[in-house]
This record gives structure tokens, C-alpha cells and sequence, in this order.
């Protein structure tokens, strides 16, 4: 018995990844409802062998909906989730909406699949850069306890949707023919340049998204005395976010029994060979399922510490696939 599936932002770079992967994952959908702003209405988006018109995302357009994905932005997700609830579905929403809210899970399922089944209707799917991080921790802290995690990421551009991939398409070119750089989406060039910057500032000198990875970080992993600290970085990449990530553990953990606990986790590909190109990068690991990690070493700033390196897809881990993940976990519990 197959699920009737709605997806709210059909149209932007994560609505378009959802379509992609619940065909390639064979999600069983009896129904595919495509909703986006009436400027996108009668757009045909393809799913299988079928073209799907667009549809108006109203709070009416849930009618019969089992699972409705959001990834339509934040302000979206609050005027329309609860008509979506409303309606009869579980709404997984892409946004940072409600995912501090007490009574919304907020899951990846290799860390905390059983959170996915205490909702109330809404499961929030976590920030890109929260997503591929916890991952890489969840072994770690099961075996040696985190005390302390410092991170500094490398984040794509495709981070900003397709608007920041445009902006760095056309600042290449028009570099390339020497001709001025235009600047719409960044605050700065971001062609063969790095932007210590994502998302707003706040009072306390981080930003929104590294604060998003403080507090996301501790509620995923039940962990709310955990240290973390975090500078996010927009880096000239289309597309997969890269993290360098420090932790100290309370357990004193060597760098192969670190390795070995990494590769033995759900969803972890390790690559970790001490020589050129013995690591992941952004570009091979583009429309991957799995979390990559390598550079895996002893910090030896501190007594119990590893050092390590992640990069994920955050379009497919960091977005499409984790909220797909987490149906397919209410899926399973169904059968």
C-alpha cells in the first residue's frame, strides 16, 4: 500500500532532488501532489514516466496528502504546515522553522531514529551542515562520550539554491572575458575568493547558521551540556559541504580506533589514505548518498581529541535525502 505524497517547493533545488531521489529510492507513491508559488503553476515537472503539472501551494492543497515535504522556506512553513497537518499528513519540513521547538522531533536517522515516531504531526528535518556533522559524531560519542566540538565548514554554494550557483556561473565567466563581477546574492565576490559569512549576525558575534549547529547539534544527540563552536564559510563550490571538525572526547580514543568506529557507521564512507588525494572533496562527492570522512587523526592540541574532515552532499544528505530517510523510517513502522 503506497503513500499519496505532496511536495511543498517542488520547483527550488531541494523540491527538484526530493522528486529525483523518491524515484530512484522507489518510495511507494500512489500520488504525487507538486506545489509552488502561483508564479510556477502549470510548470511540468517529470516523475517516473509522468509529467506533473505544478499546482498552487494553498492551505487547501493537502486534501488526501499521507506525507507532505517542505522545503519551501521558513515563513511558508509556518502559514501552510498546519493546514497540511491539519489535513490528515505528516509533514517533514526542510526549514528552520519549528526544528527548536520542544515538541517537534528533529531527526537524521542514523542518529535518532526513534525520535522520528514521538510527532505531533510535524518532524523537522536539520540544517545541512548540523546533518552531515552529527553523522560523523553519533559513533564517537556512543563510544568515548564529546565533550568538546570545534568545527569550521566549507559550505557550496549551491547552499543558497540555485541563485548562488548562478552567481558563481557568472562570476567565472565574466572574470574570465575581464569584465566587472556583479554582485547580487553575496555580499562579496565569491569566485576564487572565501566568505566568512553565512546567514545573518547575531549579538553574540556568530552567525544564525553557526548557532543552528550549536543548538540543532545538542538536541539530535540528547547532548544539551555538549560544547560546540562553529564559523561557517561560503567557499567557491557548486556543490557538497566540507567540514573540519575537532572534538574532545572524555574517553581517550586513538585515531584507528576512531577510524574503525566511523567505518562500521550507518551512512559513513571512510576514505583516509596519508597521501594525495587520499580524502574526500566536494566534487566526487556531489549527488552522493553518504557521508564521507577522512583526514582522521589525534589532535594533539589536547589529551583526548580527534581531528577529521566530512563532506556530504547537502542537496542529497543535507536535504532530499534525509527527509526522505525519515519516511521511508515511517514507512517501515507501517508495514
Amino acid at each position: 500500500m503506497g503513500q499519496k505524497v505532496a511536495i511543498a517547493g517542488a520547483t527550488g533545488a531541494v523540491g527538484t532532488e526530493l522528486i529525483k531521489l523518491l524515484e530512484q529510492r522507489n518510495f511507494p507513491v500512489t500520488e504525487l501532489r507538486l506545489l509552488a508559488s502561483k508564479r510556477s503553476v502549470g510548470k511540468k515537472l517529470r516523475f517516473k514516466r509522468e509529467m506533473i503539472a505544478v499546482e498552487e501551494l494553498t492551505k487547501n492543497a493537502f486534501e488526501g496528502i499521507d506525507i507532505a515535504f517542505f522545503s519551501a522556506g521558513a515563513s511558508r512553513s509556518v502559514e501552510f504546515c498546519p493546514a497540511a497537518v491539519k489535513s490528515g499528513a505528516v509533514v517533514i519540513d526542510n526549514s528552520s522553522a519549528f526544528r527548536m521547538d520542544e515538541g517537534v522531533p528533529l531527526v537524521v536517522p542514523e542518529v535518532n531514529p526513534e525520535a522520528a515516531f514521538n510527532h505531533q504531526g510535524i518532524i523537522a528535518n536539520p540544517n545541512c551542515t548540523t546533518i552531515q556533522m552529527v553523522v560523523a559524531l553519533k559513533p564517537l560519542h556512543d563510544a568515548a562520550v564529546i565533550k568538546r566540538v570545534v568545527v569550521a565548514t566549507y559550505q557550496s554554494v549551491s547552499g543558497s539554491g540555485a541563485s548562488g550557483m548562478a552567481e558563481l556561473e557568472r562570476q567565472v565567466a565574466e572574470y574570465a572575458a575581464g569584465t566587472p563581477l556583479k554582485r547580487e546574492v553575496y555580499p562579496v565576490q565569491i569566485a576564487f575568493n572565501v566568505i566568512p559569512h553565512v546567514d545573518v549576525f547575531l549579538e553574540n558575534g556568530y552567525t544564525k547558521e553557526e548557532m543552528k549547529m550549536v543548538n540543532e547539534t545538542r538536541k539530535i544527540m540528547s547532548a544539551p551540556s555538549m560544547m560546540v563552536s562553529a564559523t561557517c564559510v561560503r567557499v567557491p563550490v557548486f556543490r557538497a559541504h566540507s567540514e573540519a571538525i575537532n572534538v574532545e572526547t572524555e574517553r581517550k580514543l586513538t585515531a584507528n580506533e576512531a577510524r574503525k568506529l566511523l567505518e562500521n557507521a550507518p551512512g559513513i564512507k571512510v576514505k583516509d589514505v596519508l597521501e594525495p588525494g587520499g580524502y574526500p572533496t566536494p566534487h566526487e562527492v556531489s549527488e552522493s548518498i553518504d557521508t564521507w570522512v577522512g583526514r582522521i587523526r589525534e589532535d594533539i592540541s589536547v589529551t583526548n581529541g580527534i581531528a577529521f574532515w566530512v563532506v556530504a552532499d547537502q542537496l542529497y544528505k543535507g536535504a532530499a535525502l534525509n527527509a526522505i530517510q525519515i519516511a521511508e523510517l515511517l514507512e517501515s513502522r507501517r508495514k
